[in-house]
Formats: structure tokens, sequence, C-alpha cells
């Protein structure tokens, strides 16, 4: 009699528990596709390249004299007086010191201004889903999935949205 009852509770939970998920909207956005293809991220992206285009070229040249002096070093190295050889070689270690401070002060300020613009980024774009799943009345949106199926998927609406807002 007991086996009887639980099964006719465990059909009936699972009867509820069907039509509760057939009434239940979900929806899910790629996060990493709305900050690499929506207007704003991408205009972010772009003021990102552009403040620090001057630095990075300033590295990249320094970059090229280190390697020339460095390569200058081995080959003449051996024929150089020693003092001649001792400032050259004085010469090379300040300047990749010098090289190596301004490549990690340059990814520190560019960290900084990239998670300063992705902040202001990611906040319009939770605006939108949040806009979005009361307009169309979702129950519950996912931002990270193992697995959600292109049905329940609204990353598209979510960047169009962004890239029509101001």
């Amino acid at each position: 009699m007991k086996v009887s009852t639980l099964t006719l509770v465990a059909a009936a939970l699972v009867g509820v528990s069907q039509t509760a998920a057939a009434e239940t909207k979900i929806g899910f956005v790629n996060s990493d596709r709305v900050m690499r293809e929506a207007g704003p991220a991408v205009r972010a992206q772009q003021r990102l390249e552009k403040e620090f285009e001057k630095r990075d070229q300033e590295l990249q040249r320094m970059a090229k004299d280190l390697q020339g002096m460095q390569e200058e070093l081995e080959r003449n190295g051996t024929t150089m007086a020693e003092t001649d050889r001792r400032t050259k070689e004085r010469a090379l270690n300040d300047l990749n010191r010098d090289f190596q401070r301004k490549q990690r002060e340059f990814r520190e300020d560019l960290n900084q201004r990239r998670n300063e613009e992705l902040a202001s980024v990611l906040e319009r774009a939770n605006r939108s889903v949040k806009q979005i799943a009361e307009s169309e009345k979702f129950d519950i949106i996912f931002q990270e999935a193992v697995y959600a199926s292109p049905r329940i998927d609204i990353t598209d609406k979510v960047i169009k949205a962004l890239s029509e807002s101001k």
C-alpha cells in the first residue's frame, strides 16, 4: 500500500513540476558576445586603442632599440675595448630596466582603463537585459551556462538594444 501512495505522490509532483516549467520563461545572454559585438563595447575598444596608441608605439620603438643594442653587443663585444663593452652593457641594462618599467605601467594603466570602460558597458548591458526581461515577461535570464539552446538565446536582442541606445 505504501509503494502505491508514494508512486501517486511522485507522479503528482512530476506533473506539477512539468506544469510550472511550461509556464516559466527562461532566457540566456552570451556576455562575451555582447562585450565583443555591441556598439558601445566596440566604441570603448576603439577609444582605448586610440588613447594608448602613442605609448604602445613608444614601447615598440624601445623594444627595437633594445634588440639592436643587444645584437650589436653580441656582434662586436669580443672586439671592443673592455671599457666600451661595459659602457654598452650598462646602457643596455638601463634601457632594458626602463623598458620593463614602462611596459608594466602601460599594462597597469591599460587594464585599469579597460576595466572602467567595460564596467560602463556592462552596466548598460545589464539595464538592457532587465528591460527586455520585464517587457517580454522573462522569469529568469542566465548569463553563464554550459549549454543554452538557441531558442532561449536573447543575445542578439541585447546587442541590438545596446547599439540603438545612446
